[in-house]
């Protein structure tokens, strides 16, 4: 128990340290000692000084009072001037070159993108109308390609060939229907 207590720091060890102490304290070596009038001039000096910040502080009070005065009777509320504050800054924001970049970055990748969709949808379409027509080239007995030759990258993609499959699919049933009616003829 008593090696316990001597590493421990105890309450009654501690010193207090008061207003007292602070004031006893002694100036840094650094800090060249002032003679007795030369103390009296900062001290007046420092008293103008804090005068002149209460009187400027007022007056500086008194001309906000002012500028609110003015805006209250030319009708300019704070919602007002944030509105043209954001007005201001999204127009700076827009004229910047970043977003004119970006801007036009996005325009571009849009134009991509559009003209992408576009070629899909119209491969879509072709590879629906050689499905159509190679049902009906079948249903006669004509032997026709069985993929267009305009598509040979896509072709390759498992999106199509997954698509591919499901087109197979509808056709081998829509064969197997057209079999089935009793006049031979699918609608």
């Amino acid at each position: 128990m008593e090696q316990a207590d001597q590493g421990a720091v105890r309450p009654d060890s501690i010193t207090e340290v008061g207003e007292d102490a602070v004031m006893s304290v002694t100036v840094s070596p650094s800090v060249p000692t002032l003679t007795e009038e030369e103390q009296e001039e900062l001290r007046d000096e420092l008293l103008k000084l804090e005068d002149e910040v209460v009187t400027l502080s007022q007056v500086l009070a008194a001309k906000e009072k002012q500028v609110a005065d003015i805006k209250r009777k030319l009708g300019i509320t704070p919602l007002n001037e944030l509105k043209q504050n954001i007005s201001k800054s999204w127009q700076e924001v827009t004229t910047s070159t970043a977003y004119k970049k970006t801007s036009e970055g996005l325009s571009v990748a849009g134009q991509k993108a559009t003209a992408a969709f576009t070629s899909m949808g119209s491969a879509i379409s072709r590879k629906f109308e050689d499905v159509r027509l190679q049902s009906i080239s079948n249903y006669f007995g004509i032997r026709s390609l069985q993929h267009s030759a305009s598509m040979p990258v896509m072709r390759n993609t498992p999106t199509f060939k997954s698509f591919e499959e499901k087109v197979e699919t509808l056709k081998v049933k829509d064969e197997k229907r057209s079999q089935d009616e009793p006049d031979g003829i699918s609608g």
